[in-house]
């Protein structure tokens, strides 16, 4: 007699209690609340126009992801990656819809038309439009491999987020249970990208649970609290923020791999979103690299210049 071994998905979906593994991006709401919330954080922010104009970005994505449908991945490619526990949609594998090209050129046009544009902002999606696929892709491959001395900041934004509108419309459309477990760390199952931040969701199945945002598809996966989404250690986590800040955003670092990621709680703040509150938290930023941590990845709307030994 033969006992049939049920995979975790099966088992998942057996039992009522489990706690979500994954929560896939909304297509419907997914930028359009993004862009609100980075709006509701522009005022009185130190960085607030360039909030606001990343708000206008965020809207332009979601317009975009209303009219796109990228290739879903095949039957084999969803079962090879469960076979290998590895991302069914993965961004470093260098294969990625040419459309993301024209999605990137929607977007400067939508930016462009959404209000008066600053010189140095023209310039910037001037040079954008100038580039050629070629030097686009490199730019992609780039940002997507997080090789800072070959990205340029000033149009990184715009890059990732056409990069954005592809895998959260892949993203969007994916069955939950077709999604591996990925062993790497902080690694997101769907396209292999790190997180941006955390948050403790309220409500319904996901109530009382810490998911990662992944910043390129927006796909969240669970992870418990009090530990490294970094390097996975649960020694040496501490919590940090800002007197008289949201009380619901903290830096989480930790002392075995000296980084940090942003994590907020949805029961102190509603409204909070990942990507939205960490890009607007710049000061807490600072205050962590004073204390001697470094982010564990970049805000996808916020590129760093890269360091000058690199």
């Amino acid at each position: 007699m033969t006992q049939r071994i049920l995979d975790p998905a099966e088992i998942q979906a057996l039992d009522p209690s489990a706690i979500p593994r994954i929560r896939l991006p909304e297509r419907a709401t997914h930028f359009a609340a993004r862009a609100a919330r980075l709006r509701q954080l522009a005022d009185h922010n130190p960085i607030g126009g360039y909030v606001r104009l990343m708000a206008a970005l965020v809207d332009a994505q979601q317009h975009a992801l209303e009219h796109f449908s990228a290739r879903m991945p095949t039957r084999d490619a969803i079962a090879n990656a469960q076979r290998h526990s590895m991302p069914i949609l993965p961004a470093l594998s260098g294969e990625r819809d040419p459309q993301w090209r024209d999605v990137l050129r929607k977007l400067v046009d939508r930016v462009e038309a959404a209000g008066a544009i600053a010189p140095a902002l023209a310039k910037v999606l001037d040079a954008l439009r100038a580039m050629s696929d070629a030097e686009l892709d490199a730019q992609a491959d780039a940002l997507l491999a997080q090789r800072y001395a070959e990205v340029a900041p000033a149009t990184a934004p715009f890059i990732m987020a056409a990069l954005q509108v592809v895998w959260t419309d892949l993203a969007s459309r994916l069955d939950v249970q077709d999604v591996p477990y990925v062993d790497a760390p902080g690694a997101c199952p769907v396209c292999g990208v790190p997180p941006v931040a955390s948050i403790v969701r309220i409500g319904g199945a996901y109530h009382g649970y810490r998911f990662t945002q992944c910043s390129l598809c927006g796909t969240e996966a669970h992870v418990v609290r009090v530990k490294c989404t970094n390097c996975d250690s649960t020694m040496g986590i501490a919590y940090h923020g800002i007197e008289g800040g949201n009380p619901a955003l903290k830096a989480e670092s930790c002392d075995e791999c000296h980084t940090y990621r942003k994590i907020g709680y949805q029961e102190k703040d509603f409204d909070f979103e990942p990507l939205a509150d960490d890009l607007a938290s710049l000061t807490l930023d600072l205050l962590m690299s004073d204390a001697g941590y470094e982010r564990a990845s970049p805000n996808p709307l916020l590129w760093p210049e890269a360091p000058a030994d690199q």
